[in-house]
């Protein structure tokens, strides 16, 4: 249940990094947003695919692998949704 928990603040923290620094971003260099936002889209991938990585690895059953897969990719996708909707 802990991992879900840390797993929702990961997002939550991505999330509002993502929303930050766009507004940092408009207002220093507005010419640098899709540079931005294809860096920060690598990070966010890169550090789901390690969470879920490590989880699959220390995971007790194939079953709760799977759960918490799932459960990520559940909230990666909310994130984008709610991330792009607020900034674009």
């Amino acid at each position: 249940m802990i991992s879900y928990i840390l797993a929702a603040l990961l997002f939550i923290l991505l999330g509002v990094i993502y929303v930050k620094g766009y507004d940092l971003v408009k207002a220093k260099s507005p010419d640098h947003l899709p540079q931005f936002y294809l860096i920060v889209a690598v990070i966010r991938i890169l550090l789901t695919l390690t969470v879920v990585g490590v989880y699959v690895l220390f995971a007790s059953s194939r079953e709760d692998a799977i759960h918490f897969a799932l459960a990520c990719l559940g909230m990666y996708v909310v994130m984008m949704i709610t991330t792009l909707t607020l900034r674009h």
